[in-house]
């Protein structure tokens, strides 16, 4: 634990952005609390309010800006937006990609607000957790996430009498299920719940995660009207209607992510998509053996500054549900070894490579989940549902801080000035950069009191006791 004598010089920089979001009071607060998901390793509240030695404070003062600050979350994440904006190397720009996916933020206990029983595909087990789906922005310079919302569970006594209040009829023989087989009941009541969602009363019962997804992206949209950026997403966002709202609704391009056994609609009929690539493999090895035109084509991509090479098919096509479609499959191996990907997008004339250069810029929103976990995502102990909001929303901002540091040039003149080492690195390194300073601080504090008279000892007496807890 690094004791803090001065809000570290990043968060100092930054603060005068959100000034108009805070009362004077919490604008400390959002400081202090910024600091302590920087610097400490216990980012929760006790954590962080012991980070502070100097202007020692009790903790209900930093618990009150999470569950009753008046501030507005929206106004937070717009100022966020704002200052990301203001920066060249952070600001929007028509070459982006957006992308939609979710994460667990996992916790030991139940005993949270809206925390559900779900299945972690990482670990393969089922954990309690909270599910946050966000919206993330990546260009070749940077990326950080746009809009996000925590998905709360089903109430399914409310969806069961919202349907049957809008004239749904339940059937009388899956009534039994709900003593018998409520897993089937809960499948059940989903699967009406899902069919009728087009019916605006029915739709506000349950905000499904593909819902929310849709809602921040009409967010974003009617922020954002002239910019008509591509839209990326895994497998499990790669669902007809989703898509169809994306090309239908948002008049947005999307590249998606198809599975093996989605299939394809040929002359001769279907075939999954993985019978596909076989069988497209095994006439590109025979063509290559005879020196004919190969059936997959070479091809290069920037990403991230860093040139990849693939081994691409690239047609329209029919897939079921989706209809006619730009399939992509695509190999990692010159002589196609590895396992094939498959994405599909509504812009059936692009290439290849404009394609598999928008679907790759799907990976940083799962660096920022990792990443953002390091900086106390899933790190909360409120158990209020919108004071852990705040809390990721706290989070967002401190990622995005780090994200704009090696883009502002008034800062890093500041912190190299201090620091004098060479300032360039990921979102880690500017996390340690920033405990750095505040290190290169705490010094300066213990210089200028020894300067000024004070025993070592008085001086050291506060940091030690801070340490030890």
């Amino acid at each position: 634990m690094l004791p803090l004598v001065e809000f570290p010089q990043i968060v100092q920089h930054y603060a005068p952005w959100f000034e108009a979001v805070f009362s004077a009071e919490a604008l400390v607060q959002f400081q202090r609390y910024l600091s302590g998901l920087i610097i400490s390793e216990n980012k929760t509240v006790d954590g962080i309010n012991r980070l502070f030695v100097i202007e020692s404070r009790n903790q209900s003062s930093l618990n009150r800006l999470l569950t009753a600050s008046p501030f507005s979350e929206a106004a937070l994440n717009q100022q966020r937006l704002a200052l990301l904006n203001s920066l060249e190397g952070t600001r929007l720009k028509r070459t982006g990609v957006l992308s939609v996916d979710d994460t667990l933020l996992t916790h030991y206990g139940r005993h949270f607000d809206a925390i559900a029983f779900l299945y972690d595909p990482t670990d393969k087990r089922y954990t309690w957790a909270h599910n946050l789906v966000n919206l993330h922005y990546s260009d070749d310079q940077t990326d950080y996430p746009l809009h996000f919302e925590l998905w709360k569970p089903a109430d399914l006594d409310r969806i069961e009498q919202g349907l049957q209040a809008a004239g749904i009829r339940l059937r009388e023989s899956k009534f039994a299920l709900k003593e018998s087989n409520p897993k089937k009941w809960r499948q059940y009541l989903l699967g009406v719940w899902s069919r009728n969602q087009g019916q605006p009363e029915v739709a506000a019962l349950y905000q499904s995660k593909l819902l929310i997804a849709r809602q921040l992206l009409q967010r974003w949209v009617d922020e954002n009207p002239e910019l008509k950026l591509p839209v990326t997403f895994d497998n499990w966002y790669t669902q007809p209607a989703f898509c169809r709202f994306l090309d239908q609704e948002l008049e947005l391009p999307y590249v998606g992510t198809l599975a093996g056994d989605d299939e394809v609609i040929l002359k001769r009929g279907r075939l999954t998509l993985e019978e596909f690539a076989e069988q497209l493999k095994q006439e590109h090895l025979q063509a290559v053996a005879a020196g004919g035109k190969p059936v997959f084509h070479k091809i290069g991509i920037t990403y991230k500054g860093e040139k990849e090479v693939y081994y691409s098919y690239c047609r329209t096509h029919r897939i079921h549900n989706f209809g006619k479609q730009r399939l992509v499959i695509n190999f990692n191996q010159p002589d196609l070894s590895d396992s094939p990907s498959f994405y599909n997008s509504n812009r059936l004339i692009w290439q290849s490579v404009g394609i598999t250069r928008i679907r790759r810029h799907r990976w940083p929103v799962e660096v920022y989940h990792e990443e953002g976990k390091e900086e106390g995502l899933d790190k909360y102990q409120v158990r209020d549902f919108r004071a852990i909001s705040r809390h990721i929303g706290l989070v967002a901002v401190t990622y995005s801080l780090l994200r704009a540091t090696p883009h502002d040039e008034a800062l890093l003149h500041k912190l190299q000035r201090q620091l004098e080492m060479e300032l360039e690195g990921s979102t880690p390194f500017w996390r340690r950069a920033t405990q750095a300073q505040s290190l290169w601080a705490l010094a300066c504090f213990i210089g200028a009191g020894l300067t000024q008279g004070q025993s070592l000892r008085e001086l050291m007496a506060p940091l030690l006791a801070a340490v030890c807890y």
